[in-house]
């Protein structure tokens, strides 16, 4: 499974470092797992909203389509300059999620990266959340809310605010590797997933429980 984190001006740093180490953790461990920090330019320096600086590795979808492509989030709530809020309206970055989806990418978001995904078009009707401060806007934008860490709806997969991407990480190693995997590198990491991840047709206790 190859997995494309979208990094973007004014991300939240933990929405896409936390799933990308968990991911590489995986990899390290032998299974066929790999994750890539991209960005629609490629090339060019990503400043999170708390001005940690970042290098994608290169553009999205250069490689191929990924099998995963997991949206981060950030400046939603507060309407920030730089974040998911500004990239809405460039439509750019929604306009590339809602492509790679068409193509066959599963996609996945952390905390108000699902607004990306409301914008691009994709909740309608779907299963989902998001950050806490954001459910009455992905409500209104056709999703229907679950209360759950993550969501999983097969081709759509969204998790809560900001430290969901820990349980977001675990569940894709879960999903694409084993649930043994998963709970290894939850311990390696010493952590204690939380929550539970909800999937179609049935809950999932997930990881942590």
């Amino acid at each position: 499974m190859i997995a494309e984190i979208l990094l973007f001006q004014g991300i939240d740093e933990l929405d896409a470092l936390v799933p990308f180490e968990i991911l590489q953790n995986a990899k390290a461990a032998g299974a066929q797992i790999d994750a890539k920090l991209v960005s629609l330019e490629g090339d060019s320096e990503i400043v999170g909203s708390h001005g940690m600086r970042m290098l994608p590795e290169g553009r999205l979808g250069a490689a191929g389509r990924p099998d995963v492509l997991i949206v981060p989030g950030g400046g939603w709530n507060n309407r920030a300059a730089r974040g998911a809020w500004a990239e809405a309206q460039k439509s750019a970055l929604p306009h590339a999620i809602a492509k790679f989806h068409e193509q066959g990418s599963v996609v996945a978001s952390v905390c108000t990266g699902a607004m990306l995904l409301a914008v691009a078009g994709l909740v309608k009707g779907r299963p989902a959340t998001t950050h806490f401060e954001a459910l009455t806007e992905l409500r209104s934008a056709g999703a229907e809310i679950v209360d759950a860490r993550v969501v999983d709806d097969g081709d759509l997969i969204t998790s809560g605010g900001v430290t969901s991407g820990l349980e977001l990480g675990f569940w894709l190693v879960e999903r694409y590797g084993s649930e043994r995997l998963a709970r290894g590198i939850a311990k390696q990491m010493e952590y204690e997933p939380r929550g539970k991840v909800w999937r179609a047709q049935r809950p999932s206790q997930g990881v942590g429980v």
